[in-house]
């Protein structure tokens, strides 16, 4: 079953979103993944089978982020 997750993020520029993005499919190949820049909360939306959510937090901190699951 298809698993949509909601982030919020600090990504301010596309450019940043999209570098990003190529990061996260290339550790996980199966999400899709899209930003939304211009909601307040600099969206990252997760779609894919099973989404660890703990990892892609953990990701984005290396890469100088944050990321927060949004409830």
């Amino acid at each position: 079953m298809l698993q949509v997750e909601v982030f919020k993020t600090n990504v301010q520029k596309e450019e940043e979103a999209d570098r990003l993005s190529l990061a996260i499919c290339n550790h996980f190949p199966a999400l899709a993944i899209h930003f939304d820049l211009e909601d307040c909360d600099r969206i990252l939306r997760i779609e894919g089978v099973l989404i660890y959510h703990e990892q892609v937090t953990d990701l984005l901190s290396e890469l100088g982020y944050t990321c927060d699951v949004l409830e």
